[in-house]
């Protein structure tokens, strides 16, 4: 390794390290972590969901979309209705959250008001969980669905509208393709950053399976209670402050993005 490379290399580890534990007067303020801890949640439920829910994804909805077409096209194992009502609840957990988006200026307080609703709505997946029968079918099925697309759904909006790069929470599709394709065209992977949270909610699927698997699915719903609640509560410190991290970041407009593309290019 070339002193050159070594030097990169070091880099991109600092880039994720300052992900994780972010310096003081970061751009995004102490939302990165948070938003770390909820990437997990979505490896854990989408876990329980597609293990003990008749392989549906309550987080994910590329991958509903794809499995509503191998239920049309006649393959087992995939329930039409339970992709379709999941979709469903996600939008209205979307809902959800965009009035509270509407309301909060500060992004600090919404974090924290969302994930405290999230909390909620996930410790009632788990008790729900925990009364009706395994395996969870009909409408002790529909329910689960149901409430688990809710709270993923104002999750998923919640980090939309945060405009932290790279932690989506859920959609990691792009961030993958962004590490081959930003370093093919030399306009800086970011690989050490955008690692991070593919690893993140790769873990937290892990977990999940792992919890599922030995007969502890509930559980893996009480966990990601847990942690939403644990976002919520550390959020909520930021509440008094003033920094500029706290102000939302308008967007740029794509001609503007277009000339900053160029211009890396050149």
């Amino acid at each position: 390794m070339t002193r050159c490379e070594a030097d990169t290399h070091d880099s991109q580890l600092s880039e994720a390290g300052r992900l994780i534990v972010p310096r003081r007067g970061d751009r995004h303020g102490p939302l990165s972590p948070l938003l770390l801890v909820l990437t997990i949640v979505t490896g854990l439920v989408d876990a329980f969901s597609y293990l003990c829910l008749g392989r549906v994804l309550v987080a994910n909805m590329t991958g509903n979309i794809v499995f509503g077409g191998f239920a049309l096209g006649g393959a087992p194992g995939f329930t039409w209705w339970a992709l379709l009502l999941s979709a469903g609840a996600v939008m209205i957990g979307a809902w959800i959250g965009g009035n509270l988006i509407a309301r909060h200026s500060h992004r600090g307080r919404l974090l924290s008001v969302a994930s405290a609703i999230e909390s909620a709505v996930l410790a009632g997946a788990w008790l729900a969980s925990l009364i009706a029968p395994q395996p969870y079918v009909g409408v002790h099925l529909a329910v689960l669905i149901a409430i688990l697309g809710v709270a993923l759904g104002l999750q998923n909006a919640t980090a939309r509208s945060l405009q932290v790069p790279d932690l989506a929470t859920s959609v990691l599709t792009l961030t993958i393709i962004g590490i081959a394709a930003d370093t093919a065209a030399r306009v800086g992977s970011r690989w050490g950053r955008r690692s991070v949270p593919v690893l993140t909610m790769f873990l937290g699927g892990a977990a999940g399976a792992a919890l599922v698997v030995s007969g502890l699915g509930p559980l893996d719903l009480a966990l990601s209670a847990c942690l939403a609640a644990a976002v919520a509560a550390a959020a909520a410190t930021t509440f008094r402050s003033t920094g500029a991290w706290t102000e939302w970041e308008p967007p740029a407009p794509p001609a503007a993005l277009h000339l900053r593309y160029r211009g890396r290019l050149h």
